[in-house]
């Protein structure tokens, strides 16, 4: 693991900021952990190309250090939300996503009270243009709309990705539906697309 308050990134394969709390998600969730000591040089390293993946407060944070564009707005519910979710994989051509066909359906858990993701109109064309939106929120069969977006998010998006495809942000949790013994494991195709990707 590495430390905030740490300066110097040693050569890694992947960086993966996780969900949690940070600073106790005070001012706005990751506006203050994105001051963290580490993170100029996690930007650096994402700039570079390096693998950077950011789960539920890890996307707040990447969005706030600028390394994805966007904003993470309080759920249209404004209730903390924690349950399982479909999601539709709209692009493999990740390193995140590169074992799931496209348009496959995945079942993993949100949690969070702060999730709804937004951009301006011409924002959401780039990202659908450039092919940087990765999964979108979904019902079983795949049919993505209002009806099956948890918290509000903006075209119904669940995971966004840079320009390189490098640095991935996404609210749900994949690390908790990943362990052979659990009944849902659908968050180890993320797991498993890492580990294959060259």
């Amino acid at each position: 693991w590495i430390w905030h308050k740490d300066q110097v990134l040693e050569p890694f394969d992947l960086i993966v900021l996780p969900g949690g709390f940070s600073y106790g998600d005070y001012l706005r969730p990751g506006a203050i952990a994105r001051f963290s000591p580490i993170m100029k040089a996690i930007v650096k390293y994402a700039n570079a190309g390096g693998r950077v993946l950011g789960i539920c407060n890890g996307f707040q944070i990447l969005v706030e250090s600028g390394l994805l564009p966007g904003a993470l707005r309080r759920n249209a519910s404004q209730k903390f939300i924690c349950k399982y979710v479909h999601l539709r994989v709209e692009s493999n051509q990740t390193p995140y996503t590169s074992r799931c066909e496209k348009n496959a359906v995945l079942k993993i858990p949100v949690a969070h009270a702060d999730g709804g993701y937004f951009v301006e109109p011409e924002t959401l064309k780039a990202l659908e243009d450039q092919d940087r939106i990765i999964l979108r929120y979904s019902d079983a069969a795949g049919r993505s709309d209002a009806t099956t977006n948890p918290n509000g998010s903006v075209g119904q998006i669940a995971g966004v990705a840079n320009a390189e495809k490098n640095v991935l942000g996404m609210m749900p949790h994949p690390e908790r539906c990943a362990d052979p013994l659990w009944p849902d494991r659908d968050g180890r195709y993320i797991f498993d697309s890492l580990i294959h990707s060259s």
